[in-house]
């Protein structure tokens, strides 16, 4: 997985770093030893980046992923070798209620990036974060990296359009890109409570019954943070590799779940066994996908990569993670 030796001292750069994937990974890179620099367009206080310390520890470059002149001034003048480009609106429900924001920044943000980093001398690695809401909905599970991205849904329409940048870049100027589908990512540090996993950690750690909003039937993948973290660096280390470069890899756990087996998990790892899932919906909310799972054979075959974390133990250490956010609240 990731090593120290690769990263120790190789300039890094990170989008989005303020989000649970990009403060979980930017921690990682320090820990390894390099330089990361992180563009921030808000700052967020709660988030896993300034609650770790890690925030002190990166250069910080304040502005947007769709402002070009500021993409283009971070690589060159950090020199950046290689970039997790991460930053997005991640949100289904604001997707639906305002599509123009999330595509200004999951598209305008991708070409933006991608233009800059073709401009880029020093650049030899970027990592671009798709999503399995790329594919959009299909009767054919688990989807695999053949399946067509069919994106119908604002959300999802932005994920396929970013994915298919990435995919022209790399096909039309040999951009030195992989790109990552994941499914559902949990762990401590989201601080969007309208997701099933801190939603549900929170309203047990205040003792109260959670709230499920749909009918509980959808299923999804459910990845842990640092199984991911881990994915992307060793996608980095190796995307020079024939089979690698230019590739799109899904990373899963392959352990699909629906909503209603996370809320009741989560509620058994806390203890709390007296609380019960409280359902208030009767389907599955508009533009949702009702089920969506992901093959992560081919990251096992090319980079040999496998999900190391178990679900009970990822979710003790989420719970842990929020009952430190809430108790300094």
């Amino acid at each position: 997985m990731g090593t120290a030796g690769f990263w120790r001292g190789r300039p890094v750069l990170v989008t989005g770093c303020t989000g649970l994937l990009g403060s979980w990974l930017s921690a990682r890179l320090v820990e390894c030893g390099a330089d990361v620099v992180g563009l921030i367009r808000d700052q967020v206080p709660g988030s896993h980046l300034a609650r770790s310390g890690t925030d002190r520890r990166i250069s910080q470059v304040r502005g947007s992923v769709t402002s070009f002149r500021t993409v283009e001034r971070v690589l060159h003048e950090y020199e950046v070798d290689t970039c997790f480009h991460l930053a997005a609106q991640t949100i289904v429900t604001i997707a639906n209620r305002s599509p123009l924001s999330t595509f200004e920044s999951n598209i305008k943000g991708t070409w933006t990036l991608l233009e800059a980093a073709r401009r880029a001398p020093t650049l030899t690695r970027l990592v671009v974060a798709s999503s399995d809401k790329a594919y959009g909905a299909s009767a054919q599970l688990p989807y695999t990296e053949q399946a067509p991205l069919l994106g119908r849904h604002p959300y999802d329409v932005s994920k396929t359009c970013a994915d298919l940048l990435a995919q022209s870049y790399a096909r039309t100027y040999g951009l030195p890109l992989s790109i990552t589908r994941c499914g559902n990512l949990y762990g401590g540090g989201d601080l969007n409570f309208n997701r099933v996993v801190p939603g549900t950690v929170r309203s047990i750690l205040l003792d109260e019954d959670p709230v499920i909003r749909s009918d509980g039937s959808p299923i999804r993948d459910y990845l842990y943070v640092e199984d991911a973290v881990e994915a992307l660096l060793l996608l980095a280390e190796r995307l020079p590799e024939e089979g690698v470069r230019g590739e799109a890899f899904n990373f899963s756990a392959e352990s699909p779940l629906s909503v209603r087996d996370v809320v009741e998990r989560v509620i058994a790892v806390s203890g709390r066994t007296h609380l019960r899932p409280r359902v208030v919906g009767r389907s599955i909310p508009d533009g949702e996908i009702p089920h969506q799972y992901l093959s992560a054979a081919k990251a096992q075959r090319a980079l040999g990569w496998k999900a190391g974390w178990g679900m009970e133990e990822a979710l003790a250490k989420t719970i842990a993670w929020y009952e430190a956010y809430l108790a300094a609240r």
